[in-house]
């Protein structure tokens, strides 16, 4: 007599075979650079994964809930794990810098960057003066004390 597997042990068996997929495969997730955005997978997660920690990064806020943080232009990769090691999602990342609002003045080979909405402030962008940089957390860092 030939075997016949049951319907549900087929689907049992094609459940493990086929690692449940929480983040689309075929875009990649867009954030932007110091920005945090979150994400939802489909089962808990255990482990989180940043092919390049200077490009992006990810915390495990609750058990299906993703914080993604991006940190410098770029793409890398997010693979997640269960508590088994199993993969939950494996997908690109790609950190992009925020158009909107944005003024980049040049003088010279000296670059700085302006947030202007709703008016023009100092913001620090990678590739910017080191100089401007350098004054713009000085200043961020005097407002941030002042107000302890």
């Amino acid at each position: 007599m030939p075997f016949r597997p049951s319907l549900a042990a087929l689907a049992v068996i094609s459940m493990l075979a086929t690692p449940v997929a929480a983040l689309a495969e075929s875009a990649p997730v867009t954030v932007k650079v110091n920005m945090a955005r979150i994400l939802r997978i489909n089962a808990p997660a255990s482990t989180v994964i940043i092919g390049n920690p200077g490009i992006a990064d990810a915390a495990i806020q609750d058990p299906q809930t993703l914080v993604l943080t991006g940190k410098s232009y770029g793409q890398t990769n997010l693979i997640v794990l269960d508590a088994q090691g199993n993969p939950i999602a494996d997908t690109m990342i790609e950190v992009v810098q925020e158009q909107a609002g944005l003024v980049t003045v040049y003088m010279g080979d000296k670059r700085t960057s302006l947030a202007c909405e709703p008016v023009c402030q100092p913001i620090i962008m990678l590739g910017d003066d080191q100089g401007y940089t350098g004054e713009t957390i000085g200043s961020a860092s005097a407002v941030a004390a002042a107000a302890n």
